[in-house]
């Protein structure tokens, strides 16, 4: 763009926030980051899985460093308890690698790569967004307000941004839940039949009322590995007097095949968390000088691994329309024509999957791998993922 350097306000400095300020800076902009938490953001441990050639871009963008510890997943097995038995059964085996992160390793990592061309201040959290009369935006903290040309809400599901560019607007609650964990390597000594399944895939283990996935993710020490789990169902009853994050252990115990209920439902986790799960596809994604970005923007149900992989590739979108456009307008306008179509088709993909795998999953203990290959079919209705690929025969 010709004239002064453009300056990005980025609200939020997560993944996203990260990945947008890279973006911002990658272009020739003047990019501020405010962070709402003191806290260090890469104790986070959970896992994240993106898709290998989104990694290598990002690699090559300079976005990622080749060094960043990931492990691979080259297929998918589909798993339930056999009928009758304690013992697990192998239901299919389907195409869909991925590249498994570790939450806080990646965060590091994109915070590390935005650089001295990046003022990023944590702590500071923004109270609220306006346009300015000179067509910019303000962006309000504690003490001060700050005019950018561009404003990035980067801010999470209850973003502050999103008041600006689609009012009222908010997630809607789906009605049932996921728990994310994981545990030590060490907690699979005793089930090494697990462990050698998981060194070359990750897994999705069906049971009635719902679904898990498990795979492997590195650890914050150097050369660590632990187990990462999402397992998704219902709510814990009103009954339920302990911490809602220990009902999966209920549900590893009630449902799972006997090595997968002794890991999680007896297992010593590193990390545990409750979240219940929501979706939100937005009337519009930007709305010069303002855009959103990651959760921000439309949320997308779980099941579609697309927060951070949506998040990096708005991130890319958005270093690809500053270099292009003429003025900050066009660019926005641009990223929205990109990025909103797609959020919306990632939502749509992720309601279907949710009716499939939880509201009303199938009788998972009953299926072989044509019926896993016919579900696939149907529950996709012709929609792109890489998590679902090719079943083998």
């Amino acid at each position: 763009m010709a004239g002064a350097v453009l300056r990005i306000g980025v609200v939020g400095g997560s993944i996203a926030g990260c990945a947008m300020a890279i973006a911002g800076a990658r272009a020739g902009a003047e990019v501020t980051v405010h962070e709402r938490s003191e806290a260090a953001l890469e104790d986070r441990g959970f896992g994240i899985a993106i898709p290998p050639w989104l990694h290598r871009e990002l690699v090559a963008a300079g976005y990622l460093d080749a060094g960043m510890p990931t492990v691979p997943a080259p297929s998918r097995v589909w798993l339930a308890r056999q009928d009758g038995h304690p013992s697990a059964r192998e239901l299919a085996r389907q195409e869909g690698a991925v590249t498994a992160c570790h939450w806080g390793l990646l965060w590091r990592t994109l915070r590390a790569n935005t650089g001295a061309a990046v003022r990023y201040h944590r702590g500071q959290p923004v109270t609220g967004v306006r346009r300015h009369p000179s067509g910019g935006a303000v962006l309000r903290t504690a003490d001060a307000e700050h005019v950018y040309d561009i404003v990035v809400g980067a801010d999470g599901p209850r973003s502050v941004t999103r008041e600006a560019v689609a009012p009222g607007a908010g997630p809607v609650p789906a009605g049932y839940a996921v728990w994310r964990g994981t545990l030590p390597l060490t907690a699979l000594a005793g089930h090494p039949q697990v462990l050698e399944l998981l060194s070359g895939a990750w897994i999705t283990l069906g049971y009635r009322g719902g679904h898990g996935i498990f795979y492997l993710i590195p650890g914050s020490a150097p050369e660590s590995r632990l187990l990462a789990y999402a397992i998704y169902g219902s709510p814990p009853p009103a009954t339920w007097t302990a911490a809602h994050e220990t009902y999966v252990r209920h549900i590893a115990r009630e449902y799972f095949p006997a090595d997968w209920a002794a890991l999680v439902g007896g297992g010593e986790h590193t990390s545990m968390a409750y979240h219940p799960v929501t979706d939100f596809d937005p009337p519009r994604v930007a709305d010069p000088p303002f855009l959103l970005a990651g959760d921000a923007a439309s949320i997308t149900r779980p099941h579609t691994a697309s927060g951070a992989t949506k998040a990096l590739q708005d991130a890319l979108c958005l270093e690809r329309v500053l270099r292009g456009a003429s003025s900050p307008a066009e660019a926005l306008r641009g990223y929205a024509a990109e990025r909103q179509p797609e959020g919306a088709r990632l939502v749509a993909l992720g309601r279907r999957l949710g009716r499939a795998m939880v509201e009303r999953p199938p009788d998972w203990e009953a299926m072989g791998a044509a019926e896993v290959a016919e579900w696939s079919r149907a529950t996709l209705d012709g929609a792109d993922s890489y998590l679902h690929g090719r079943v083998a025969g």
